[in-house]
């Protein structure tokens, strides 16, 4: 594998030249300036409201707080988690019946693909926590969450698996039906281990489209970070500190997760995915 590989973003940027660098430093400057100056009307505008007194804020420096805070994390990775291994597994199943070469089953799955790619997860948890249990089948708020974010990752993440597996050379296929492998062991032992090494920084990066599905869980009462921020609000009749001490958690795990995929694209040395890969002619 050579030392340098070209991947998409790298393939479309040109390197600007002089004049194209001074402009990109005085409209970084100006954009770093209009962020300070909007940043600090914020604030002007928490303190002339009080949102910036003690008592909003003073009940962050108790144990207890945190403590619930952190259970209402565990919730939330619980689900994440789980909603990832489901997605995970469904995805493959797509993926596999929409390349079959059995067209009703192919068309089946891309109308199922499209159909959890279209619709928002939260009206898929709607339909759990208001249709489902209309023909008695009463599952916990655990389930309400996990299962529609996992639906709703299914649909993406097969598409994701598809452009894998397209990105594989066909002259392996090839290859290895001349050695007298069937289709069916040529990819389950040729293709799909190098397309799953092809798209795991993309299957990384889709876990933090899951563990943002999750913060809608309060619609079922599910004791995830989001509900339990909403108990402190309750309690404190604090909103704007909790939201921006839980908007904060969510960046740092979102943005934990984003360098874990980066280093892993940097460690696969694979190039990007691109449309072309994933919507082939």
């Amino acid at each position: 594998m050579s030392a340098h590989v070209t991947s998409m973003r790298d393939a479309l940027y040109e390197a600007p030249g002089p004049r194209t660098k001074r402009l990109t430093v005085i409209g970084t400057t100006i954009s770093l300036a209009l962020v300070a100056v909007g940043a600090a009307l914020i604030v002007r505008q928490f303190y002339i409201t009080g949102q910036l007194d003690a008592a909003y804020w003073s009940f962050f420096t108790k144990w207890n707080t945190w403590r619930y805070l952190l259970e209402g994390l565990v919730g939330t990775v619980r689900v994440a988690l789980v909603a990832a291994v489901i997605s995970l597994v469904l995805g493959v199943l797509l993926m596999f019946g929409r390349i079959s070469s059995f067209p009703p089953l192919a068309v089946v799955s891309r109308i199922v693909i499209d159909f959890f790619r279209g619709v928002p997860s939260l009206l898929l948890i709607y339909f759990f926590f208001l249709v489902v249990p209309q023909y008695g089948l009463q599952l916990p708020s655990f389930w309400m969450i996990t299962l529609p974010v996992s639906l709703a990752a299914s649909g993406v993440l097969a598409e994701v698996f598809r452009a894998g597996v397209n990105a594989v050379p066909k002259g392996q296929t090839e290859a290895a039906l001349s050695i007298g492998l069937t289709p069916t062991k040529t990819m389950l032992r040729i293709v799909l281990p190098q397309a799953l090494r092809i798209v795991v920084p993309s299957l990384i990066s889709q876990l933090v489209v899951v563990v943002k599905d999750t913060t809608v869980a309060y619609v079922v009462s599910y004791p995830d970070l989001m509900q339990n921020a909403r108990v402190l609000i309750t309690t404190h009749d604090s909103v704007v500190s909790v939201y921006l001490v839980v908007a904060l958690i969510y960046i740092l795990i979102n943005f934990a997760i984003n360098q874990l995929s980066i280093a892993m694209a940097r460690r696969s040395g694979n190039p990007i995915i691109s449309r072309e890969t994933e919507n082939p002619t």
